[in-house]
């Protein structure tokens, strides 16, 4: 089903480049590209460039939730925010819901079929699975526990990938509202005890570093792993500099969840922002679009203490490399 076992993740905001999936293609990895936070117009745009390569590539979509059903604390979060921004000198946002194109998106992954799809926050409709598969399209989902699994199975998914807690990152879990259980051991262990009850191929994602953790979760059971913070640095992401620099700086000292960017659970450096807004309220894309300028003002200044910079657990092990090496290198080690 896959080209090699080591894919590379859909990071969202500029990460997941058209250069970055076709090295990774070139290598004979598979990468996909991110449709979160972009136009219909730059998504075209970037599936006609890894078009070009010939090779296998995917597509990721963000499902869409509804609105917050309370707007009181995102507002109560606005207000808590406004001496940030005057000190910034932004203007937030009225904290608005929308759907990033959903609609648009799924009908130009109809009229131009990809290979691969994945699906990041829930499930769509079975008939819109299905309609993508009878384009000959893979469809994935992205769970993090059993019981999503479950129902991703039952929508009739072609294969999961398998998030662990220490992903980098957005957690795909469907209702962050009621999260699932975190396992409090590796992805290794997770997707064992998801394999006697899976009915399609299984993806491992969440801290994985090395030759040594990919072969070790393939063993376990997984048909292939994806693998977002090791690629963040390399020459083809588009992550800003800042990002890439803070991965390797040791005024970082780990990694922490939190909600203060965007409204969702996400895997980041720790910094000062996570540190004073932990009690920050769900509300996705509510939150995103509330402090997407303070994050845009933060780029400018060069201030890495007030943007997201997503990273796994494992994210020390990132290096400033060319992404066909990193793929080469990887698959290398599993032949060994």
């Amino acid at each position: 089903m896959f080209p090699s076992p080591i894919i590379a993740a859909p990071m969202a905001g500029g990460v997941s480049t058209p250069a970055l999936v076709s090295a990774v293609a070139r290598a004979g990895g598979l990468g996909f590209l991110a449709a979160g936070y972009k136009s219909v117009t730059a998504l075209r745009a970037e599936i006609a460039s890894v078009r070009l390569t010939g090779l296998p590539f995917g597509v990721n979509l963000f499902v869409p939730g509804g609105p917050a059903k309370n707007r009181e604390p995102l507002l109560a979060y606005r207000a808590k925010l406004a001496s940030l921004a005057d000190r910034y000198g932004v203007v937030l946002p009225d904290p608005q819901y929308d759907d990033d194109g959903w609609d648009s998106k799924v009908r130009t992954l109809m009229d131009e079929p990809v290979p691969f799809v994945s699906l990041t926050f829930g499930l769509p409709d079975r008939a819109i699975i299905g309609a993508l598969q009878q384009r000959g399209t893979v469809v994935i989902s992205t769970v993090t526990c059993q019981r999503e699994l479950v129902v991703a199975q039952e929508h009739g998914v072609d294969a999961a990938v398998v998030q662990h807690s220490s992903a980098g990152g957005h957690s795909a879990v469907f209702e962050p509202s009621h999260p699932a259980e975190r396992p409090t051991t590796d992805i290794a262990a997770l997707i064992a005890s998801l394999i006697p009850n899976s009915t399609v191929p299984l993806i491992a994602a969440g801290g994985l570093t090395g030759g040594r953790d990919i072969r070790r979760t393939l063993d376990a059971g997984a048909t292939a792993v994806q693998l977002g913070t090791l690629f963040v640095r390399t020459h083809e992401s588009g992550a800003r500099q800042i990002h890439k620099d803070a991965l390797a700086s040791l005024a970082f000292q780990g990694t922490a969840v939190t909600q203060a960017f965007s409204g969702r659970p996400a895997r980041g450096l720790e910094n000062r922002f996570m540190r004073e807004h932990r009690d920050a309220p769900l509300g996705y894309p509510e939150v995103h679009h509330l402090t997407s300028p303070l994050r845009a003002a933060a780029a400018a200044a060069g201030d890495p203490e007030l943007l997201a910079l997503w990273a796994g657990t494992g994210y020390r092990a990132a290096q400033p490399i060319g992404a066909t090496d990193l793929v080469a290198h990887l698959i290398a080690e599993l032949d060994r």
